[in-house]
């Protein structure tokens, strides 16, 4: 789809409906938005990863950090544009794999019985958060899971905006990234874990936070919208949302380019509803 809006030049247009986001110093949109606001300052305080109840308790003990992050941001994000999780499709997009359950398969490979754990392997899988959220929910609309390294972010608008823009269903779009445990984590690098959820429409509902226009660029990506929050836009793949997020939170009109697939990026024109 990314291709397709390449070759013809073409500008795609959603609404924004809604926002989910949990990271180093934030517990959701809320929390988030002050801050971009200005209202309250940014601590780098770790990522506080929510309990969540709405998996069985068996599913509970199994699951690893970014299956509980990536709930946690797409229901937060659905309850706040008033949609039926149940009945929204998905695009889930990670940078890489789950990092505890990297290095724990890593660490058993390289031990003398190399006995590797079923429930961590299919924790591991890229779609592991994608087939979790199905269970959670009682969803059965048609989900995306891809990866584009340091461009997930936008790779996974990008996806989730043509799958709107071509069947005019709504869309959820989940973004969040690991860290990884020493060694893993001196070759992959990654401040803290994170996520953000967006909930797209084709149409311009009345609760609607943002109108944006997704276009393909060579101008550099957007420097994120306060100098204290560079390290978090580049520390973390989903952090590379923060100039978007910015403009939505303080109510204007911008035009951001965020990073994706060099030498291009994703030119967004983000116009308040309200």
């Amino acid at each position: 789809m990314a291709q397709q809006m390449e070759n013809s030049a073409a500008q795609t247009t959603v609404y924004l409906l809604g926002i989910g986001a949990i990271g180093p110093g934030f517990d959701g949109w809320p929390a988030l938005r002050a801050i971009l606001r200005e209202e309250e300052a940014w601590s780098r305080t770790t990522t506080r990863i929510p309990v969540l109840q709405v998996l069985p308790a068996a599913e509970r003990r199994r699951v690893g950090i970014v299956v509980k992050l990536a709930l946690a941001v797409g229901l937060e994000a659905a309850r706040h544009a008033d949609r039926d999780p149940a009945l929204l499709a998905s695009v889930f997009s990670a940078s890489n794999a789950e990092g505890e359950n990297c290095h724990a398969l890593c660490d058993a490979l390289a031990g003398d019985d190399r006995f590797i754990s079923p429930t961590r392997f299919h924790n591991s899988v890229h779609n592991a958060s994608s087939g979790y959220w199905s269970i959670a929910t009682g969803c059965m609309a048609p989900s995306t899971s891809l990866c584009a390294f340091d461009a997930s972010f936008s790779a996974g608008l990008l996806e989730a905006a043509m799958q709107v823009a071509g069947n005019g269903e709504d869309c959820l779009l989940v973004v969040h990234d690991s860290i990884y445990p020493h060694p893993l984590g001196s070759v992959r690098p990654m401040l803290d874990n994170m996520g953000i959820g967006l909930v797209l429409s084709a149409q311009p509902a009345a609760h609607a936070l943002a109108r944006l226009d997704l276009s393909l660029s060579e101008n550099p990506p957007t420097l994120a919208p306060l100098e204290k929050l560079a390290a978090l836009q580049g520390g973390t793949p989903s952090g590379r949302a923060l100039p978007l997020l910015h403009a939505v939170a303080t109510a204007r009109h911008a035009s951001v380019d965020l990073e994706y697939l060099a030498p291009l990026s994703l030119r967004i024109g983000v116009s308040p509803c309200h």
